[in-house]
């Protein structure tokens, strides 16, 4: 039996190898697009650093119910599905547009004409703070739901559906799965810790 036993699978901060609670801090790194685990004291000694090779991630996310976005807007985003999220990224320069699936998160090519119309329309959107915080859309089934939350969440939402998307339509677990996250963040709660990279 000890062959089948395995210990539980402990997450360290990939900075100083210090054991982590299931609910910790993340770093950004932008030049590499790789978001970190981190314990509290290397967040806030790598995090709060001017032009450092980290940023801190916001803990966390607000639901946007006076948020503008038509269908004709949302169609020239050109994105696939009814989910997608968009971010500064600080090394590109530009606006990222991802929507996450079975295989993870998928950028987009985003109409950056588009975009500019958006922000117009919500200027909340020129104070996402570049690489750590993202617009999350939810369009499925009808939803028209808007949240400013930390990058974290957007990756922790692709790790759930990458577990449990099952065929092409996902199935009823999955579903169920979403739905939960969603409501989940409406209500000011975090997403469970997953695989950050997912």
């Amino acid at each position: 039996m000890r062959t089948f036993a395995r210990p539980p699978v402990t997450t360290l901060c990939e900075l100083c190898g210090e054991p982590l609670d299931n609910v910790h801090p993340h770093l950004v790194e932008p030049e590499q697009h790789a978001l970190r685990c981190c314990c509290r004291a290397c967040a806030l000694l790598f995090g709060n650093q001017q032009n450092a090779r980290y940023k801190r991630v916001p803990e966390r996310g607000t639901w946007l119910g006076g948020f503008h976005l038509s269908d004709e807007q949302w169609d020239a985003l050109a994105i696939p599905i009814g989910i997608a999220f968009f971010y500064r990224d600080s090394a590109a320069q530009r606006v990222i547009a991802m929507y996450p699936g079975a295989a993870g998160a998928m950028q987009s090519s985003l109409d950056l004409n588009a975009w500019d119309r958006l922000v117009v329309d919500n200027p909340i959107l020129d104070t996402l703070e570049p690489d750590v915080e993202a617009l999350l859309v939810n369009r499925v089934e009808g939803a028209r739901e808007y949240y400013r939350v930390p990058i974290d969440q957007c990756y922790a939402l692709t790790g759930v559906i990458r577990v449990r998307w099952r065929g092409l339509s996902g199935g009823v677990d999955a579903w169920r799965a979403i739905h939960a996250c969603f409501a989940a963040l409406k209500a000011g709660e975090r997403l469970p810790e997953g695989v950050p990279n997912a």
